[in-house]
């Protein structure tokens, strides 16, 4: 199991945040998590390297998109590091979309990484 499956695979976003979650595995595809609540479109994808999404929460007003950008860079431990640049999201809602971010992944796959490790599990 890797870093970019917590990400881009709809089953293992679905299972890690316990929210529905339809993530398109081609650019130009939609993608939806958070049972609904965070939606958008597969701007560009690099599969195991980088997903930018047009990234919007269902409270962003309408029309409005910010954009999530993920790399993927292996290191030389043998694991991967994750790196966000998410730019755009209206300005009163930063510190809530920070903290849904520390909540429903960073923590959930910090968590699920120890769990992975303990079972034995290569962590990616």
């Amino acid at each position: 199991m890797t870093i970019y499956q917590f990400i881009a695979d709809s089953k293992k976003v679905t299972a890690l945040t316990g929210e529905t979650a339809m993530i398109s595995k081609r650019i130009g595809g939609d993608f939806s998590t958070m049972s609904g609540k965070v939606s958008g479109i597969i701007v560009d994808l690099e599969p195991s390297r980088r997903i930018v999404q047009a990234w919007r929460r269902n409270d962003f007003p309408e029309g409005i998109f910010s954009m999530a950008t993920f790399t993927f860079k292996e290191t030389t431990e043998g694991g991967t590091e994750l790196t966000l640049t998410h730019r755009g999201v209206p300005k009163a809602l930063i510190p809530d979309v920070e903290e849904g971010w520390r909540k429903n992944y960073w923590d959930m796959i910090r968590n699920a990484l120890k769990t992975l490790s303990s079972s034995g599990e290569q962590k990616k």
